[in-house]
Protein backbone atom coordinates (compact mmCIF):
# COMPACT_ATOMS: atom_id res chain seq x y z
CA UNK A 1 0.00 0.00 0.00
CA UNK A 2 1.39 3.39 -0.94
CA UNK A 3 2.00 5.98 1.73
CA UNK A 4 -0.78 8.42 2.30
CA UNK A 5 -0.55 11.48 0.09
CA UNK A 6 1.02 14.47 1.81
CA UNK A 7 -1.18 17.55 2.05
CA UNK A 8 -0.13 20.34 -0.27
CA UNK A 9 2.20 22.99 1.14
CA UNK A 10 0.55 26.37 1.65
CA UNK A 11 3.23 28.98 0.89
CA UNK A 12 1.71 31.61 3.18
CA UNK A 13 2.11 29.25 6.13
CA UNK A 14 5.77 28.43 5.53
CA UNK A 15 8.58 30.02 7.59
CA UNK A 16 10.47 33.04 6.32
CA UNK A 17 13.74 34.66 7.45
CA UNK A 18 13.41 38.46 7.50
CA UNK A 19 16.90 39.75 8.14
CA UNK A 20 17.69 38.63 11.70
CA UNK A 21 14.12 37.62 12.40
CA UNK A 22 12.66 34.15 11.85
CA UNK A 23 8.96 34.30 10.99
CA UNK A 24 6.86 31.18 11.44
CA UNK A 25 4.61 32.16 8.54
CA UNK A 26 4.24 34.89 5.91
CA UNK A 27 0.94 36.47 6.95
CA UNK A 28 1.60 39.97 8.27
CA UNK A 29 -0.72 42.36 10.06
CA UNK A 30 -0.61 45.45 7.87
CA UNK A 31 -0.51 48.90 9.45
CA UNK A 32 -4.08 50.08 9.99
CA UNK A 33 -4.85 53.67 10.98
CA UNK A 34 -7.11 53.27 14.02
CA UNK A 35 -7.45 56.90 15.21
CA UNK A 36 -7.93 55.89 18.84
CA UNK A 37 -4.76 57.32 20.36
CA UNK A 38 -6.22 60.29 22.17
CA UNK A 39 -3.89 63.29 22.41
CA UNK A 40 -1.53 61.27 20.18
CA UNK A 41 -0.79 58.83 23.02
CA UNK A 42 -1.37 55.07 22.52
CA UNK A 43 -4.15 53.83 24.80
CA UNK A 44 -4.33 50.71 27.02
CA UNK A 45 -7.03 49.15 24.84
CA UNK A 46 -4.39 48.77 22.10
CA UNK A 47 -2.78 46.06 24.25
CA UNK A 48 -5.78 43.81 23.61
CA UNK A 49 -6.13 44.89 19.98
CA UNK A 50 -2.58 43.95 19.00
CA UNK A 51 -2.20 40.90 21.27
CA UNK A 52 -5.38 39.36 19.83
CA UNK A 53 -3.77 39.56 16.39
CA UNK A 54 -0.47 38.02 17.48
CA UNK A 55 0.70 34.51 16.71
CA UNK A 56 3.96 32.86 17.73
CA UNK A 57 6.56 33.93 15.17
CA UNK A 58 4.14 36.25 13.39
CA UNK A 59 4.85 39.82 12.32
CA UNK A 60 2.68 42.83 13.17
CA UNK A 61 3.25 46.34 11.82
CA UNK A 62 1.84 49.11 13.97
CA UNK A 63 -0.42 51.86 12.76
CA UNK A 64 1.30 54.93 11.31
CA UNK A 65 3.05 56.76 14.14
CA UNK A 66 4.08 60.41 13.92
CA UNK A 67 7.65 61.57 14.47
CA UNK A 68 6.80 65.07 15.72
CA UNK A 69 3.97 67.47 16.45
CA UNK A 70 4.10 68.63 12.82
CA UNK A 71 3.70 65.07 11.51
CA UNK A 72 -0.01 64.70 12.22
CA UNK A 73 -2.73 64.71 9.57
CA UNK A 74 -5.52 62.64 11.09
CA UNK A 75 -7.31 62.79 14.46
CA UNK A 76 -6.09 60.71 17.37
CA UNK A 77 -3.18 59.00 15.66
CA UNK A 78 -0.24 57.90 17.83
CA UNK A 79 3.15 59.53 18.09
CA UNK A 80 6.53 58.53 19.39
CA UNK A 81 8.34 61.82 19.94
CA UNK A 82 7.69 62.18 23.69
CA UNK A 83 8.59 60.09 26.72
CA UNK A 84 4.89 59.66 27.54
CA UNK A 85 4.27 58.15 24.11
CA UNK A 86 7.23 55.79 24.40
CA UNK A 87 6.06 54.57 27.79
CA UNK A 88 2.55 54.04 26.41
CA UNK A 89 3.90 51.85 23.60
CA UNK A 90 5.91 49.58 25.91
CA UNK A 91 3.06 47.49 27.41
CA UNK A 92 1.58 47.09 23.93
CA UNK A 93 4.85 45.76 22.59
CA UNK A 94 5.33 43.58 25.69
CA UNK A 95 1.95 41.94 25.11
CA UNK A 96 2.91 41.06 21.54
CA UNK A 97 6.31 39.73 22.61
CA UNK A 98 4.67 37.65 25.36
CA UNK A 99 2.85 35.67 22.67
CA UNK A 100 6.00 35.22 20.61
CA UNK A 101 5.19 37.87 18.02
CA UNK A 102 7.37 40.48 16.35
CA UNK A 103 6.18 44.07 16.46
CA UNK A 104 7.46 46.74 14.07
CA UNK A 105 6.54 50.39 14.52
CA UNK A 106 5.68 52.29 11.35
CA UNK A 107 6.96 55.85 11.64
CA UNK A 108 6.01 58.71 9.36
CA UNK A 109 5.43 62.37 8.66
CA UNK A 110 2.32 63.21 6.65
CA UNK A 111 3.79 66.29 4.97
CA UNK A 112 1.10 68.29 3.21
CA UNK A 113 -1.58 65.66 3.83
CA UNK A 114 -2.78 67.70 6.77
CA UNK A 115 -4.47 70.93 7.77
CA UNK A 116 -3.76 73.71 10.23
CA UNK A 117 -6.06 72.13 12.81
CA UNK A 118 -3.52 69.34 13.35
CA UNK A 119 -0.49 71.63 13.38
CA UNK A 120 1.12 73.40 16.36
CA UNK A 121 -0.19 76.96 16.77
CA UNK A 122 -2.45 76.47 13.74
CA UNK A 123 0.43 76.83 11.31
CA UNK A 124 0.39 75.55 7.74
CA UNK A 125 1.55 71.97 7.13
CA UNK A 126 5.16 71.67 5.96
CA UNK A 127 6.12 70.06 2.68
CA UNK A 128 8.50 70.11 -0.25
CA UNK A 129 6.11 72.36 -2.11
CA UNK A 130 3.62 75.15 -1.52
CA UNK A 131 1.14 73.58 -3.94
CA UNK A 132 -2.10 72.30 -2.37
CA UNK A 133 -2.66 68.58 -2.52
CA UNK A 134 -5.13 67.14 -5.02
CA UNK A 135 -6.39 63.61 -4.57
CA UNK A 136 -9.11 61.92 -6.57
CA UNK A 137 -12.31 61.50 -4.59
CA UNK A 138 -11.12 63.60 -1.64
CA UNK A 139 -12.29 67.11 -0.85
CA UNK A 140 -9.23 69.32 -1.30
CA UNK A 141 -10.64 71.79 1.22
CA UNK A 142 -9.71 69.29 3.94
CA UNK A 143 -6.07 70.23 3.44
CA UNK A 144 -4.53 73.60 4.26
CA UNK A 145 -2.13 74.82 1.53
CA UNK A 146 1.32 73.80 2.74
CA UNK A 147 4.38 75.89 3.47
CA UNK A 148 7.46 74.90 1.52
CA UNK A 149 10.40 74.11 3.76
CA UNK A 150 13.62 76.07 3.43
CA UNK A 151 16.78 74.05 2.91
CA UNK A 152 18.11 75.12 6.30
CA UNK A 153 15.01 73.63 7.99
CA UNK A 154 15.60 70.12 6.65
CA UNK A 155 18.09 69.02 9.36
CA UNK A 156 15.37 69.45 11.98
CA UNK A 157 13.08 67.06 10.11
CA UNK A 158 15.94 64.59 9.77
CA UNK A 159 16.59 64.87 13.49
CA UNK A 160 12.89 64.24 14.21
CA UNK A 161 13.22 60.90 12.44
CA UNK A 162 16.45 60.09 14.22
CA UNK A 163 14.82 60.74 17.62
CA UNK A 164 11.75 58.71 16.63
CA UNK A 165 14.01 55.83 15.56
CA UNK A 166 15.72 55.81 18.93
CA UNK A 167 12.42 56.07 20.78
CA UNK A 168 10.96 53.21 18.75
CA UNK A 169 13.94 51.03 19.52
CA UNK A 170 13.52 51.82 23.20
CA UNK A 171 9.88 50.77 22.98
CA UNK A 172 10.23 47.81 20.63
CA UNK A 173 13.90 46.77 20.18
CA UNK A 174 13.75 46.63 16.40
CA UNK A 175 15.67 47.99 13.41
CA UNK A 176 14.37 50.55 10.85
CA UNK A 177 12.97 50.03 7.38
CA UNK A 178 12.54 53.29 5.48
CA UNK A 179 9.64 53.82 3.11
CA UNK A 180 8.26 56.82 1.24
CA UNK A 181 4.72 57.74 0.37
CA UNK A 182 3.61 60.15 -2.34
CA UNK A 183 2.79 63.59 -0.86
CA UNK A 184 3.90 62.55 2.60
CA UNK A 185 7.31 63.05 4.12
CA UNK A 186 9.58 60.08 4.52
CA UNK A 187 8.34 57.42 6.89
CA UNK A 188 9.69 54.12 8.06
CA UNK A 189 8.76 50.99 9.91
CA UNK A 190 10.98 49.24 12.39
CA UNK A 191 11.93 46.25 10.31
CA UNK A 192 14.95 44.70 8.70
CA UNK A 193 16.46 44.66 6.12
CA UNK A 194 16.29 48.32 5.11
CA UNK A 195 14.47 49.27 1.93
CA UNK A 196 14.29 52.66 0.24
CA UNK A 197 11.36 53.23 -2.11
CA UNK A 198 11.38 56.48 -4.04
CA UNK A 199 8.26 57.73 -5.81
CA UNK A 200 7.14 60.89 -7.55
CA UNK A 201 6.27 64.24 -5.95
CA UNK A 202 8.68 63.64 -3.14
CA UNK A 203 10.61 65.63 -0.60
CA UNK A 204 12.65 68.79 -0.91
CA UNK A 205 14.40 71.08 -3.34
CA UNK A 206 18.03 70.21 -3.93
CA UNK A 207 20.80 71.12 -1.52
CA UNK A 208 21.70 74.04 -3.74
CA UNK A 209 18.15 75.33 -4.14
CA UNK A 210 17.52 73.96 -7.63
CA UNK A 211 13.89 74.87 -8.27
CA UNK A 212 11.57 71.87 -8.33
CA UNK A 213 14.08 69.12 -8.95
CA UNK A 214 13.58 66.16 -6.66
CA UNK A 215 16.59 65.65 -4.42
CA UNK A 216 17.28 62.08 -3.43
CA UNK A 217 20.31 63.32 -1.51
CA UNK A 218 18.07 64.36 1.36
CA UNK A 219 16.41 60.97 1.39
CA UNK A 220 19.81 59.35 1.63
CA UNK A 221 20.87 61.85 4.29
CA UNK A 222 17.87 60.84 6.34
CA UNK A 223 18.58 57.15 5.84
CA UNK A 224 22.18 57.66 6.91
CA UNK A 225 21.21 59.63 10.02
CA UNK A 226 18.70 56.97 11.07
CA UNK A 227 21.16 54.16 10.38
CA UNK A 228 23.78 55.97 12.44
CA UNK A 229 21.28 56.40 15.28
CA UNK A 230 20.32 52.75 15.48
CA UNK A 231 23.68 51.09 14.81
CA UNK A 232 25.20 52.80 17.86
CA UNK A 233 22.70 51.02 20.13
CA UNK A 234 22.68 47.48 21.49
CA UNK A 235 20.07 44.91 20.54
CA UNK A 236 19.08 41.81 22.43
Amino acid sequence: MSAAAQPPTIPLLTPYKLGNFNLSHRIVLAPLTRQRSYNNVPQPHAILYYSQRTSNGGLLIAEATGVSNTAQGYPNTPGIWTKEQVEAWKPIVDAVHAKGGLFFCQIWHVGRVSNSGYQPNGQAPISSTDKPIRLNGIDASEFTPPRRLRTDEIPQIVNDFRLAARNSIEAADRLPEIFEENAAQIGFSLATPTFLNLERSFFYVGKHGMLDHISFYHVLDEANFITDAVTKMSFY
